[in-house]
C-alpha cells in the first residue's frame, strides 16, 4: 500500500496535464523548453551543489555509464534487427536507457531501506542526472529531424544549459563556496518545481497521442529493455563493483526503474519520436506496479 502513495503524486501530475491540455490547449513545446533551458539547469545546479562526492561515487559512475552503454547497445542490435530509421532508433534510447530515479526511484528507497539507503538512491540520481543530460541529450538531437549528424549534435549538447548548471553546482560545492539565504530560497522555489512542470508536459503530450498509431511491437521491446533486461544487466554489472550487497540491492531496483520524465522533454525539443518516447513513459510507470514488486521479491 505504501508503495501506491509513492505513485499517486506522480499519475496525478500526469493527469493534471492531461485534463488541462483537452479542455484548455497549450504550447507544449514553449513549456517544454522553459523547463529546459530555465528551470531543469537550477534544479541540476542544486542537486550537484548539495550532493558532498567520496570516492564511492567512482564506482556508481562506471556501474551507471555501463548499464546505460549497455542498454544502448541493446536498442541498436534491436533497431538493426529491424531496420528501425535514425529517428527511431534515437527514440528508442531514450525510453529505455534512462530510469525515473528522482521522483520515483529516491522515495521507492527510502520506503524500502530508510535512511541508510538514501544516499546512495541520491548518489545514483545525481549521475543519472548527469548521464541524461549528455548522452541522453546527444541521442536527442543526433535523432532530430533538423539534425544532420554526430558534430552537430556534440554542439547541441554543449548549447545545453544543464551542463553548465552541473559543473557550477560542481565547483561551488568543492569550493565550498555559500549561497546566501534569499539566493538559495529563489533557487529551491525554481528547482521544485522543474520536476512537477516536465511531468505536467508529459501528460500534455499524452493528451494530443492517438493510441491507435502506436508502434506496438517497437513498444513492448522498449519496455521490455527498461523494465526486465534492465536490473538483469545491472545483477551482472554489481557482481563486478567492490561494493556492500545493500548497495547492490539499491543499484538493481534503481535501474528497475521507469523511463524517466526528462527524456520526453528532450524528445519534445529535437522532434525525436516524442509521441512514442511520451507512451513509453507512461507504460514503463504503468507497468512497474506489477514488475517493480517482482524484482523486489528477486532481490531482497
Amino acid at each position: 500500500m505504501e508503495f501506491l502513495f509513492v505513485l499517486i503524486p506522480i499519475f496525478g501530475i500526469f493527469a493534471l496535464g492531461f485534463i488541462g491540455q483537452k479542455r484548455i490547449g497549450f504550447d507544449t513545446k514553449s513549456i517544454s523548453t522553459m523547463a529546459l533551458y530555465l528551470m531543469s539547469p537550477v534544479l541540476v545546479f542544486r542537486t550537484f551543489y548539495t550532493t558532498v562526492f567520496n570516492q564511492e561515487y567512482v564506482y556508481f559512475i562506471l556501474y551507471t555509464l555501463g548499464l546505460c552503454f549497455l542498454l544502448i547497445s541493446v536498442v541498436f542490435i534491436l533497431s538493426w534487427i529491424n531496420r528501425y530509421t535514425n529517428s527511431q532508433t534515437c527514440g528508442m534510447i531514450l525510453a529505455s536507457a534512462f530510469m525515473n530515479n528522482g521522483n520515483y526511484g529516491t522515495p521507492v528507497v527510502l520506503l524500502l531501506f530508510g535512511a541508510t539507503g538514501l544516499e546512495s538512491a541520491i548518489i545514483l540520481m545525481v549521475i543519472q542526472q548527469l548521464v541524461m543530460c549528455t548522452i541522453g541529450v546527444y541521442y536527442a538531437a543526433k535523432g532530430g529531424k533538423g539534425t544532420s549528424g554526430i558534430k552537430e549534435s556534440l554542439r547541441a549538447v554543449k548549447r545545453m544549459p544543464i551542463i553548465y548548471g552541473a559543473i557550477v553546482g560542481v565547483m561551488f560545492q568543492l569550493l565550498h563556496i555559500e549561497l546566501s539565504k534569499p539566493v538559495y530560497q529563489a533557487i529551491n522555489l525554481v528547482a521544485n518545481a522543474a520536476i512537477p512542470t516536465i511531468m505536467i508536459v508529459l501528460g500534455m503530450q499524452l493528451a494530443t497521442i492517438s493510441v491507435r498509431n502506436l508502434a506496438k511491437k517497437k513498444l513492448s521491446f522498449s519496455l521490455a529493455i527498461k523494465l526486465a533486461i534492465s536490473p538483469v544487466i545491472a545483477y551482472v554489472l554489481t557482481l563486478f563493483l567492490p561494493v556492500d550487497d545493500v548497495t547492490k540491492q539499491i543499484m538493481i531496483i534503481m535501474a528497475a526503474m521507469p523511463t524517466a520524465a526528462n527524456t520526453t522533454m528532450y524528445a519534445m525539443q529535437f522532434d525525436t519520436e516524442p509521441e512514442f518516447v511520451s507512451v513509453a513513459t507512461l507504460f514503463s510507470t504503468s507497468l512497474s506496479l506489477v514488475t517493480l514488486p517482482i524484482v523486489f521479491w528477486i532481490v531482497l
